[in-house]
């Protein structure tokens, strides 16, 4: 099982099953809508989804007819999409999750739309805190 939560904490969710079709998406929607240089989605079956704690504080907007962003009223973080053409399944961001989680990314998808700062530079150092000199 996975837990997950908002930014803020007002809102709580439980994953009981796989998280499938893990991609990093670089289109400008996934880059806008994270507000980073891509964004880690994946789906979960609608059935192994629940909001556990806070349902009252999600609200939605209605990107596209049918196309659902749910996110935290309070703090904005994204907690779950849903499409009516495919009602069986959510779309998640990762970034929500407080557990670790078994499976692993596909791909990078949308990589010709990536952000030109961006270059997945595997050599940058890595550290745990803040880089170093950063108060």
């Amino acid at each position: 099982m996975y837990r997950g939560s908002c930014l803020c904490g007002e809102i709580e969710v439980e994953i009981t099953g796989p998280i499938s079709s893990i991609i990093h998406c670089h289109c400008s929607l996934c880059r806008k809508s994270s507000g980073t240089a891509f964004a880690t989605n994946g789906f979960v079956n609608s059935t192994d989804f629940t909001v556990v704690k806070g349902e009252a504080q999600l609200s939605h907007l209605a990107f596209k007819p049918g196309r659902l962003r749910h996110f935290c009223r309070n703090c904005g973080s994204p907690v779950y999409s849903s499409n009516a053409d495919d009602p069986t399944r959510f779309r998640i961001r990762l970034g929500i999750l407080n557990s670790d989680i078994i499976e692993r990314p596909l791909s990078h998808n949308f990589y010709s739309s990536k952000a030109n700062w961006e270059d997945l530079d595997a050599d940058l150092p890595r550290y745990n805190r803040f880089e170093p000199g950063r108060e």
